[in-house]
């Protein structure tokens, strides 16, 4: 007999794309983040053996070999990732995530939730289980590519204003 674990993990992954090996996973997790408005480099998971996503309920997973921590040197923050990372995601937001922590003074705080601002984007705020949140310039999650296009647009934009 299934667990109640089980069965809520199976409900939860009825009718899902997944995609299985590290190359498929990574371009589909990237594509992902661009679809949602994210910059390319907040969820620098690796190793990467499975992604699925329930494009019905917005419930995505993704799947390393091992946990993974991330030292994001532009916010001097560091972030735990565990084996199994999963979330609901919609245009400019996840939330309900869970295997993400982030290391706050001594201690690690769960990551529930990152949003973007929109129609702008030139924040990403982070949410902890009882609200409080940080936010930082979307620029600090971009790869160089991302950040140099991201600069752009935005000298363009002053000069139309002008």
């Amino acid at each position: 007999m299934a667990s109640n674990t089980s069965l809520v993990k199976e409900k939860e992954h009825e009718g899902a794309e997944i995609v299985y090996g590290s190359e498929e996973c990574q371009k589909h997790s990237i594509e992902l983040l661009q679809e949602l408005g994210f910059p390319k480099g907040v969820l620098p998971l690796k190793d990467l053996v499975e992604c699925g996503r329930v494009r019905e309920t917005g419930f995505v997973w993704m799947k390393q070999k091992e946990p993974y921590e991330h030292f994001f040197e532009r916010t001097n923050t560091k972030v735990s990732y565990a084996a199994e990372v999963t979330a609901y995601v919609e245009k400019f937001k996840m939330k309900k995530m869970s295997g993400i922590k982030s290391k706050q003074m001594l201690l690690w705080v769960p990551i529930t939730e990152m949003s973007v601002e929109d129609p702008k984007g030139k924040k990403i705020f982070f949410k902890t289980p009882v609200g409080i949140g940080k936010s930082f310039p979307v620029t600090a999650f971009m790869t160089k590519e991302e950040e140099q296009k991201y600069l752009q647009l935005q000298k363009d934009e002053i000069k139309q204003n002008n």
